[in-house]
Formats: structure tokens, C-alpha cells, sequence
């Protein structure tokens, strides 16, 4: 599992031709990734404490780091949830498993996606930092069919050190993100 791949084509491809686009002065300035964050929500794991084990375990294979249990801060009585209880999981990734990630998501679960003609331009929250839901974990080569009890999704938050959506939006497209043209 490396990230070498993403880490190279960001400094002899993307640095430059950001700087020549956006016209920074330092190499320093240029948007980068600082972390991506996988989350899933899991409402029945209150209910169903295997639906907790066997999403720790395909996200922690499909990451390769160990998920951290999210709990309840408060009780929702309509959602029969006590505080402190487990309702969803989640990593965040850095450095060399946060590239290897990326890498992995562009080039070999997107593809897979039925019917994929590209991911939301629009997902961006303002300040260059992009989120997509992923529907199925099936899309991942390392998750097999025969080991999942239930098709779950999850959300990819992907923060980057870029100041508008627009520069957000250029450093993506430069890493291989395929945006749908709307």
C-alpha cells in the first residue's frame, strides 16, 4: 500500500501548473491535501451490535487504519439511542495511507461505480474542502461480496489547504478526481 503514485503526479504536475493558473509566487501557497476523513453513520448498531463489528472491519480494511467508534453525546428518545452509545464509525487519514487512499479511490473504486459518469462539481462546502457518499463498500477491490452481511455506504471528506472551492476544485481535477461536467 503506497501513495507514491498520487505524491509524485501532485509535485511535478499539479504544483506547477496550479502556480501557473493561479499565478502564486511560492510553491508554499499551492492548495494541497491535508487529510481525508471516512465516515459511516450506523443507526441500528444501537440495535445490532454485529453491524458495528463487521463495519469496523471493512473499513478498517478498505483504509487500512482502525476505525474510532463514534457515540451518542445525548439521548434521542425517538430514536430509542441512550448517550453513549455506538452510532457510528470513522478514520482520519494522513500522510502516506491518506495518498495510498486517494489513489485507490480515483483510479480503482469510482471506475467501478455502475452507471458513473463522474462525480458532483458542487460537493464543496465553500472553503475548498470536497465530500462525497459512496453508496455501496462493494466498490472497493479488497471488500469481497461473500463477506458482507449488508450494503452500507459512507462519506469521504477530502480537506484540503485551498481557500475557495474554485482552487479546491483545480487541485482535485489535477489529481484525477473525474467531476461530471453539469
Amino acid at each position: 500500500m503506497t501513495g507514491q503514485r498520487i505524491k509524485e503526479l501532485y509535485e511535478q504536475t499539479v504544483v506547477p501548473k496550479l502556480q501557473a493558473q493561479f499565478g502564486y509566487q511560492n510553491i508554499h501557497q499551492v492548495p494541497k491535501v491535508i487529510k481525508v476523513t471516512v465516515n459511516r453513520g450506523l443507526g441500528e448498531a444501537a440495535q445490532n451490535a454485529k453491524a458495528l463489528e463487521s463495519s469496523l472491519t471493512e473499513i478498517a480494511v478498505i483504509t487500512g487504519q482502525k476505525p474510532v467508534v463514534t457515540r451518542a453525546k445525548q439521548a434521542i428518545a425517538g430514536f430509542k439511542i441512550r448517550q453513549g452509545m455506538p452510532i457510528g464509525i470513522m478514520v482520519t487519514l494522513r500522510r502516506e495511507r491518506m495518498n495510498a487512499f486517494l489513489d485507490r479511490l480515483i483510479n480503482l473504486a469510482l471506475p467501478r461505480i455502475r452507471d458513473f459518469r463522474g462525480v458532483s462539481p458542487k460537493s464543496f462546502d465553500g472553503r475548498g474542502n470536497y465530500t462525497l457518499g459512496v453508496r455501496e463498500q462493494l466498490i472497493f477491490p479488497e471488500i469481497s461480496y461473500d463477506d458482507i452481511d449488508q450494503i452500507r455506504g459512507f462519506d469521504i471528506s477530502i480537506v484540503t489547504t485551498a481557500n475557495t472551492d474554485e482552487e479546491g476544485r483545480a487541485l482535485l481535477k489535477e489529481l484525477g478526481m473525474p467531476f461530471r461536467d453539469n
